[in-house]
């Protein structure tokens, strides 16, 4: 047995060496690089790729011999849940960005095959709404788990030992080592680094998951193993990066059973539980995951609603942005600022039970939009104001509405968007054992990425432009396709294969054309 894993890991290493000196490869990882949202944000060397001979010149020092990472520049960042706190981050360099782009190419396929089925968190094809839909599964009947240990690790990417990640992440050692090693810039001060992974390097999400992987069946191996002890203990996990939930019938089995495994289990990879946020709570009382609140009622029913802690950062956001910077902007640039905010926020909680919560949420905004326009014209009535800057739309009254310049710079008629406006619609859980580097899934990612489009306005505008583009027909069998019955997205290059999800890979075939190309196994030209 031990030989047959050794030649697997033989094959595997031999993997990732191709991956990595191959021309492919290189190109690949500058490509990442270069047209990643932060590809602007320089490293200490101050160095920008924003030119065809930067990236050639790039492309001929991507290599192993010699390499040597620079510290990382370290900024402070307002945390999300509370602005007023900064957390550091590490920014590497271009050249260590592509460097770690490179490996991952190899590395995150591994990880992706060893993870654990109950892990949403920096993976492909996973979000947080397939860690929440997991969660409504798994507490959503009568018979369900009665508490959950809600569960933080203190300062996770800070403190993974590097000793482990050494012994296992399997890839080349020395790259790995110097990433760890490499330290940090803070204010022209270096700083050495004992523990953690490179915060805001690019491999950080996947040495992160290597690292929290196999809990999952630690626990299954304890509390699971048969299927009484699966009934009589309900104990389940669900994780999204560094936040989990585990669940159990009681709160002994809990404290007494389940959390000192954790606590064990975090050890050994140089972590622990944060005990001012891990706590021990009745599903009938209620809790916050991923910015949802979920409880479960006496009648078995569980509804999950956006958190009041989610909702107070919103509106606190709305807030600051029309008092700091709503006196020097008009109607329409204020919207156009206010409705990303607005739309964001509300698509994220699609998937839950939040009609009521977005119509306060709308309430709220409409309260602060209606000042910010009463103070714009203290002197005037509130009927003129009201005339100027509201209007009727379709059914809706009080509609705040102003104008923009569009590309020509004539001017375009923008309106507030409301939370409301979002259609709520239940999320469609990945299954677990999905694997997005495993060929024999690609018509399942594919399917659900026409799911994806069919419900996004932006999606919809795409698959138009698409079949406008096929003038209508079916590219396999040429025969008529409507965009109102059934209709499937391909890759014309398999996304195991490297393909993009740019609208020139795509196409829209029937079904069972479809279903006919994967079955052969052809990648259409």
């Amino acid at each position: 047995m031990k030989a047959v894993q050794e030649g697997r890991w033989g094959k595997v290493k031999a993997l990732v060496y191709l991956l990595t000196h191959s021309f492919s490869g290189r190109a690949a990882a500058i490509l990442r690089v270069t047209t990643n949202p932060g590809a602007n944000t320089p490293g200490v060397d101050g160095e920008i790729w924003n030119t065809p001979e930067a990236k050639t010149a790039a492309f001929s020092r991507l290599r192993a011999a010699g390499y040597h990472p620079r510290p990382l520049r370290r900024v402070h960042i307002p945390k999300s849940s509370d602005p007023s706190q900064k957390r550091p981050l590490g920014i590497p360099t271009l050249t260590d960005r592509a460097a770690q782009a490179l490996y991952l190419l190899a590395l995150d396929p591994i990880v992706e095959t060893q993870a654990d089925r109950c892990s949403f968190g920096f993976r492909l094809g996973r979000s947080c709404a397939d860690a929440l839909e997991r969660a409504h599964t798994v507490l959503g009947n009568r018979h369900s788990a009665a508490y959950v240990l809600e569960g933080d690790i203190k300062s996770c990417f800070d403190r993974i030992s590097h000793t482990w990640l050494e012994a296992h992440v399997p890839m080349d050692r020395n790259i790995l080592h110097k990433w760890l090693k490499a330290g940090f810039l803070d204010r022209g001060v270096f700083g050495a680094t004992t523990d953690g992974t490179p915060q805001g390097g690019i491999s950080s999400p996947a040495l992160a998951n290597r690292a929290l992987d196999g809990l999952e069946a630690l626990l299954r191996e304890r509390f699971g193993a048969t299927p009484a002890q699966r009934r009589r203990n309900k104990v389940h996990l669900i994780r999204y990066a560094d936040d989990f939930l585990i669940t159990g019938t009681s709160e002994v089995l809990l404290r007494y059973g389940v959390q000192p495994l954790v606590e064990h289990f975090l050890a050994e990879r140089g972590l622990e539980l944060s005990h001012e946020k891990t706590s021990i709570t009745r599903t009938e009382d209620g809790f916050d995951f991923l910015g949802q609140h979920i409880r479960r009622y006496r009648d078995g029913r569980v509804y999950l609603k956006p958190s009041r802690r989610s909702v107070r950062t919103l509106l606190t956001k709305v807030r600051r942005l029309i008092r700091e910077e709503g006196g020097s902007l008009s109607a329409g640039a204020l919207m156009q600022r206010l409705n990303p905010i607005i739309r964001g926020w509300a698509l994220y909680h699609r998937h839950a039970a939040s009609k009521s919560t977005y119509d306060y949420v709308d309430r709220a905004v409409f309260r602060m939009v209606w000042q910010w326009a009463r103070r714009r014209h203290d002197q005037k009535r509130a009927t003129w104001v009201k005339g100027k800057y509201f209007r009727r739309v379709g059914h809706r009254h009080w509609v705040l509405t102003g104008t923009i310049p569009d590309r020509d710079g004539e001017p375009h008629l923008v309106q507030l968007i409301t939370a409301g406006s979002i259609r709520i619609r239940r999320h469609v859980q990945i299954r677990g054992g999905a694997n997005p580097y495993d060929p024999a899934w690609e018509p399942y990612f594919e399917e659900r990425l026409s799911r994806q489009l069919a419900e996004t306005l932006a999606g919809r505008g795409t698959v138009r432009y698409l079949w406008l583009q096929q003038e209508g027909l079916c590219p396999v069998c040429r025969q008529p396709l409507t965009l109102e019955a059934d209709w499937h997205l391909h890759h014309r290059q398999w996304r195991v294969n490297g393909g993009s999800s740019l609208i020139e890979n795509l196409e829209l075939l029937h079904p069972n054309c479809h279903r006919q190309v994967h079955g052969r196994g052809k990648v259409r030209a």
